[in-house]
């Protein structure tokens, strides 16, 4: 999601700086940054912090909502929201509970969860065999 997003902004940004006549070095100048870094933003290569959207927003023109795409009445194409899949939520749980124990009993567990995959033939048996018990 984070890469679309990117994208998204720097594909508005450029097209708001093209209608308005400007440079990137223009732009880059007006927000007090290098030409190189507001390149990057219109590449979708970063991100801009929340300040600097402000800021791009003022030089061009353009309300924070339209920047980044939620001025229509249907979520931008960067936005999907993920619903959380009982795999997920299981992986969740296990996880909290594998925190919860002490050093060796997590090592056990690692040596049974192993030997599951082996004896099942999992997709990770392979992988498996090769961990040791530290978890490396």
């Amino acid at each position: 999601m984070d890469a679309i997003a990117k994208r998204f902004l720097g594909k508005t940004a450029r097209a708001a700086r093209l209608r308005l006549g400007l440079t990137q070095a223009q732009v880059a100048q007006r927000l007090d940054m290098a030409v190189g870094v507001y390149g990057r933003i219109e590449r979708g290569g970063m991100m801009p912090s929340i300040p600097t959207v402000l800021r791009l927003c003022r030089v061009l023109k353009l309300d924070a909502n339209a920047l980044l795409g939620f001025s229509s009445p249907t979520p931008p194409p960067w936005f999907a929201p993920q619903r959380p899949t009982v795999e997920r939520a299981a992986v969740r749980d296990l996880l909290r509970i594998a925190r919860r124990l002490g050093p060796r009993q997590r090592a056990a567990l690692g040596g049974m969860a192993r030997a599951m995959l082996l004896s099942e033939g999992g997709p990770d048996a392979g992988r498996a065999a090769t961990h040791t018990e530290s978890g490396e």
